[in-house]
C-alpha cells in the first residue's frame, strides 16, 4: 500500500489540505512533502497520528488493502 496516496485519499474526501493535516497532527509539512518525493512509506506512528487527527480509528486506514 502506499501510505502517502492512501492520506491524500482521506483527506480529499474530507477537503483537507495537506498543511491543514500537518497542523492537526503535529507532524511537519516538509517531513510529509519529503516521503512522497522520495516514494517513501510513513511509519506506523506517523499513521496513528494522522489517524487521530482526521477521526477514524487506524483500521480504517487500512481498509481495502489486498492482502
Amino acid at each position: 500500500m502506499n501510505t502517502v496516496q492512501r492520506v491524500y485519499d482521506l483527506i480529499g474526501q474530507r477537503q483537507m489540505s495537506l498543511h491543514r493535516l500537518s497542523q492537526l497532527s503535529g507532524i511537519n509539512y516538509s517531513t510529509l512533502k519529503t516521503t512522497e518525493r522520495r516514494n517513501g512509506q510513513l511509519s506506523v506512528d506517523t499513521i496513528e497520528r494522522i489517524c487521530r487527527a482526521i477521526g477514524i480509528p487506524l483500521s480504517e486506514f487500512f481498509k481495502g488493502d489486498d492482502p
